[in-house]
């Protein structure tokens, strides 16, 4: 009896000398990783729930086309072609007629009352996405096509007009995240988290026609969209309102890293996509975007 406890404790002593310490990092494949209070795990990719985290956002609004004016048009090879490449929502709508209210809705989660295209709107220190980004340590510049100058705080100049430009009506959104469309960054690496792109009253189909829109948005997008497919980041398009019809169906298309391309007819609107934006960077809902879910079905 004697032998065989001192043969066991042997075996013991050789087994511990060979042990791998727990300092090493090493950690069985069958027995899950343990993590001490007040430990920070970052985030992977996937966020759960099909959201995901990219590293950059661009969304390039567009004017006063219905869905149906812009697919299948052959004025638009770009954008039919870009469709094809995206998630593409069939039953997209803005909320509202004239342009002003639908690009305040996206930004801040409601129209605060606005229902028209006056200028100066002044919504004072109101939540909105920028804001939002700017307060989680994120970053957000709008890039509006002819404003003159970062900060313009002017109703118009060229074909640059300010009831296109929801973040210049907030005061709490520096001057310093306006800026003209020249400063749109050559190097995709260095664009804040969320871009907002705006073309001027001519290139976003206001006053000039699909044709030109769409070879706007080829030269100054895809390049952009090439570089987003590669670099874990987005392309989002989409238009404030269509020609004016009652249902007000736009197209709203999302394209890049991991989107699955195809048709989606599930109902989405200005508010959603603010919804989809936060849920990107855990931001909590604003206004409207509260009563909404996120969108989760584009990915591959």
């Amino acid at each position: 009896m004697t032998r065989r406890i001192l043969l066991r404790a042997a075996v013991v002593t050789v087994l511990a000398a060979l042990a791998i310490p727990v300092s090493c990092g090493r950690v069985p494949a069958h027995r899950p990783p343990t993590v001490s209070p007040g430990v920070v795990v970052p985030s992977p990719p996937d966020r759960g729930g099909g959201i995901r985290r990219p590293d950059h956002v661009v969304v390039a609004v567009f004017e006063n086309r219905s869905y149906g004016q812009v697919a299948q048009d052959r004025n638009a090879p770009y954008l039919n072609a870009l469709m094809k490449r995206a998630a593409v929502f069939t039953e997209s709508h803005g909320v509202a007629h004239p342009s002003q209210p639908n690009y305040i809705a996206l930004f801040s989660g409601s129209t605060h009352g606005v229902t028209d295209d006056h200028c100066p709107v002044d919504l004072d220190g109101k939540p909105n996405l920028g804001r939002q980004l700017l307060d989680a340590g994120l970053s957000f510049t709008g890039y509006s096509e002819d404003l003159p100058r970062a900060g313009f705080r002017g109703c118009s100049h060229g074909k640059y007009a300010a009831k296109h430009n929801p973040w210049v009506d907030f005061s709490n959104v520096p001057a310093s995240a306006n800026q003209p469309y020249s400063s749109f960054p050559a190097d995709f690496a260095k664009l804040p988290t969320v871009s907002f792109v705006v073309p001027n009253l001519c290139n976003d189909m206001h006053d000039c026609g699909t044709a030109t829109g769409d070879a706007w948005a080829r030269t100054h997008l895809d390049a952009y969209l090439q570089w987003a497919e590669r670099n874990n980041s987005l392309l989002i398009v989409t238009f404030d309102e269509n020609d004016g019809s009652p249902r007000n169906q736009i197209l709203t298309l999302v394209a890049g890293a991991g989107v699955k391309p195809g048709t989606h007819p599930e109902q989405v609107d200005h508010y959603r996509v603010l919804r989809t934006l936060e849920a990107f960077y855990g931001l909590a809902p604003i206004g409207k975007a509260a009563g909404t879910s996120p969108i989760t079905s584009i990915w591959r």
